[in-house]
C-alpha cells in the first residue's frame, strides 16, 4: 500500500498545483493545510487522501485529470483523454444524442466501406476508423449520462 499511497499523493499534489492552491481551496472548501495533508509524504499523514468529490471538483478546473489517470493506471486501465468538457452540457438531451449517434455511426460505416474497398485496411485507414470509433463511443457516453440524469 505504501507504493500506491505515495503514487496517489504525488498525483494529488500535481492536481492541486495544476489548479493552484488558492483556487483549489475555493473550489473544495478545504484549507491549504488540509489540501497539503492529502499529498504530504509525512508518516503522520500517510493515511490521509483526497476525497473523491474534492478530486472531481479540482479535475473539472484542471488541465488534466491527474488523480483519475493515476487510479486508472493502478488498475491497469487505459483511459482516453479529451480536452472536450462534457460537463458543460449544451442542452438537447437524449434526442440530440440519438441524432448524433446515428450520424457518427453513418460516418464510421462510410469510413469502413472506404477502407475495406481494396480488401485491406491500411495503418492510416485503421487510425481513421479508430478515431471514428472513439467519437461514436463518446456519443454513447454522453447519451448514458443524459439518461442517468433523467432517472428519478
Amino acid at each position: 500500500m505504501a507504493g500506491i499511497g505515495s503514487y496517489l499523493k504525488k498525483h494529488t499534489e500535481a492536481l492541486v498545483k495544476d489548479v493552484g492552491i488558492e483556487r483549489a481551496c475555493e473550489l473544495t472548501g478545504k484549507s491549504k493545510a488540509t489540501l497539503g495533508r492529502y499529498y504530504s509524504d509525512s508518516p503522520e499523514h500517510s493515511d490521509r487522501f483526497i476525497p473523491v468529490d474534492a478530486a472531481a471538483q479540482l479535475e473539472e478546473a484542471s488541465s488534466y485529470p491527474h488523480v483519475t489517470a493515476a487510479l486508472s493506471e493502478l488498475r491497469g486501465i487505459t483511459i482516453s483523454y479529451s480536452d472536450r468538457r462534457r460537463n458543460d452540457r449544451e442542452g438537447g438531451g437524449v434526442n440530440s444524442d440519438v441524432i448524433a449517434l446515428s450520424q457518427r455511426f453513418a460516418m464510421l460505416m462510410a469510413e469502413y466501406n472506404q477502407s475495406i474497398e481494396d480488401g485491406v485496411i491500411s495503418v492510416n485507414e485503421a487510425k481513421r476508423l479508430l478515431k471514428e470509433t472513439v467519437a461514436l463511443q463518446q456519443v454513447l457516453i454522453d447519451m448514458k449520462l443524459h439518461l442517468e440524469e433523467e432517472q428519478p
